[in-house]
């Protein structure tokens, strides 16, 4: 309770450096819990951007001798695995912790312990996968791990079981955040607040818990035999004793899939809630955005096998995949028209967060056009496996989810951080970021439909990919350059920026009733709502003759007499146990059993630790 009175409104003038770094160690605040996602989501993102920028230096020219077969390989899996679920993911979960809770009326999530140790298992998850760099023993099999390439016939050594198990610890976080979520947004809305009054972003947020919580435990039963074929000698993927390595493409894929909408969906919902705030307009035909996101949610679970056209299904497995893969485009297509709908006739401001949000839209279509070209078997058999396919999702999910998510960034960095990030440098960097995203992605559609495939090392001089593969480093280079803007916007705002208003942007939902930052308390009195755009009709009223609605002064409430959930060290200490268990599994079997027996104890904490009524009758 003591760091959480520390930094309430009036009580400290400054706490001191230790009581800052243990506050931010021991915090269950749902909005610092957010800044931890998003900064350490930003740094992984960098990450597997050098990452990127040596595959593309050694891609830049014929007969490259940058990178070994073997160095090519480990970076490429490392890429795919950190920039899906140590980068956008988490970028994803950044605004789930921050901005829900403030956008329902809510104090706090449901569970800020748990949610404070989904960040801990996340930030141990992965440590522990990069972990492997300073083993020796760098992941190589690519982010999809396809049996029977990572049986110990094929992949001797640990590089495949860092991944194994990272995955494992990183599957871990999701679920407990899934389910926190879930029932932060089922049993926390303010009052008058029903579904369809939520906002979009918490709408869609609200349908990526629901994929996580599903998907997930496909991809946990695929390691879990993977990780008995290489530590216990079972043979799930073994073709000489019976076994199906497809077995592993369709638990995968079951995953993988609705992994893409995990990762697509919130960087819809905030488009959703940027387009209205900078075209003066409520969402157009916003009850349809949402059932198009729900069914988006729900068809995501039936077209899997639009990943295995190759492998040979038969005719009868792949039309019914074809036509649902078909069918998924049409809420996708809704959705664009939506979004169009709300830009037309409205007032429309171009700043920083509006470009991101037009950058996602126009970047989106094109990768969802390419995607529903591999809804045909024919055309998907022509194109799999070649750089087609790495142009396609790299504009889903870096046109999609990365050019989505900087929108966000941009709209609510003045509520995360109390100053508005400096408009002509976002401008700089969204232009840099947009021309530097093509010039190294739709070269890529060329080089795949020419016949490069994916996941070589190198290539010989006169087979006429020279020139798209040096265009293609050059964009690569463009796009590092727009993040180098981008860092210099944060540091010249966070040095020189001026104080943001509670609502800078003139905009609609409950977030932007109160301070920038919000206290921690988030709301002194809990707002009762009685439309979607609540905010904007107290300030407006509904566009159709009725004034806007005011309300009764509140009372003064003493911030000291609102109750917060204490702080914890137990979800940091939780969260090393369980990786000290499973690296044991690397390492030594005495050390998977103490770190089970610190695991146990830890847990037994956790659940004990306030098991009590505090004085008050709070818990």
């Amino acid at each position: 309770m003591a760091t959480q009175v520390a930094f309430m409104p009036g009580t400290r003038a400054k706490p001191k450096t230790l009581e800052v770094i243990w506050s931010w160690l021991t915090t269950v605040d749902h909005k610092r819990i957010g800044i931890l996602y998003g900064v350490s989501a930003y740094v992984f993102f960098l990450v597997g951007g050098v990452e990127a920028l040596l595959m593309r230096l050694q891609l830049a020219r014929p007969d490259g001798t940058l990178l070994s077969a073997q160095t090519f390989n480990e970076l490429f899996t490392m890429h795919g695995t950190t920039m899906i679920f140590l980068a956008i993911m988490p970028m994803g979960a950044a605004f789930f912790n921050f901005i829900i809770p403030l956008q329902i009326g809510a104090r706090d999530v449901a569970f800020p312990r748990l949610n404070a140790l989904s960040y801990w298992v996340f930030l141990s998850g992965a440590l522990f996968l990069h972990s492997s760099f300073l083993a020796g023993s760098v992941p190589d099999a690519g982010w999809f791990g396809y049996a029977n390439l990572t049986t110990r016939q094929f992949s001797p050594g640990s590089h495949v079981d860092f991944w194994m198990l990272g995955l494992q610890i990183l599957g871990l976080s999701s679920l407990m955040a899934g389910f926190n979520f879930i029932v932060t947004i089922i049993n926390m809305r303010a009052p008058g607040m029903t579904l369809m009054r939520m906002p979009l972003f918490t709408w869609m947020s609200f349908v990526v818990q629901f994929l996580v919580v599903l998907a997930f435990p496909a991809i946990t039963v695929a390691l879990i035999l993977l990780m008995f074929d290489r530590f216990f000698g079972t043979l799930f993927f073994s073709p000489a004793a019976g076994a199906d390595p497809l077995l592993w493409q369709h638990l995968f894929w079951i995953f993988g899939h609705p992994e893409v909408y995990i990762l697509i969906l919130p960087a819809m919902g905030i488009v959703s809630e940027v387009l209205p705030t900078f075209s003066r307009k409520p969402l157009f035909g916003a009850p349809v955005v949402i059932y198009s996101g729900i069914m988006i949610g729900f068809f995501g679970f039936g077209v899997w096998s639009h990943h295995m056209f190759s492998v040979g299904m038969g005719p009868v497995a792949d039309s019914a995949f074809s036509i649902a893969t078909l069918l998924i485009a049409v809420p996708t297509g809704v959705k664009i028209f939506n979004w169009i709908g709300t830009l037309w006739g409205g007032a429309i401001r171009f700043t920083s967060p509006l470009l991101f949000a037009l950058g996602f839209i126009s970047m989106f279509i094109m990768g969802g056009l390419s995607g529903v070209m591999h809804a045909s078997p024919p055309v998907d058999l022509q194109q799999t496996d070649s750089y087609f396919i790495v142009a396609h999702f790299h504009y889903v999910l870096f046109g999609g989810s990365i050019f989505g998510l900087f929108a966000g960034v941009y709209y609510w960095w003045p509520k995360i951080f109390g100053k508005v990030l400096d408009e002509r440098l976002g401008q700089v960097h969204f232009w840099v970021m947009f021309i530097g995203f093509n010039v190294t992605f739709f070269p890529m559609h060329f080089l795949g439909l020419i016949g490069m495939p994916r996941r070589i090392y190198t290539y010989a001089p006169d087979l006429g990919w020279n020139f798209w593969n040096f265009v293609s480093t050059v964009g690569a280079f463009i796009i590092a350059l727009s993040f180098v803007v981008f860092m210099v916007n944060v540091a010249k705002t966070s040095r020189w920026g001026a104080p943001a208003p509670a609502d800078p942007w003139d905009a609609r939902t409950l977030e932007w009733t109160i301070s920038s930052p919000p206290p921690v308390y988030n709301f002194a009195i809990i707002p009762t709502v009685h439309d979607r755009d609540e905010f904007w009709i107290a300030k407006y009223g509904d566009g159709h003759g009725a004034p806007p609605r005011k309300s009764a002064p509140a009372p003064p409430v003493d911030p000291a007499s609102i109750h917060m959930p204490p702080p914890s060290y137990w979800p940091l200490l939780l969260a090393a146990a369980i990786v000290l268990t499973i690296s044991g599994l690397l390492i030594s079997m005495y050390q998977v059993i103490l770190g089970g027996l610190l695991t146990l104890y830890c847990m037994a904490r956790f659940m004990l630790e306030y098991h009590r009524p505090a004085p008050g009758g709070h818990h």
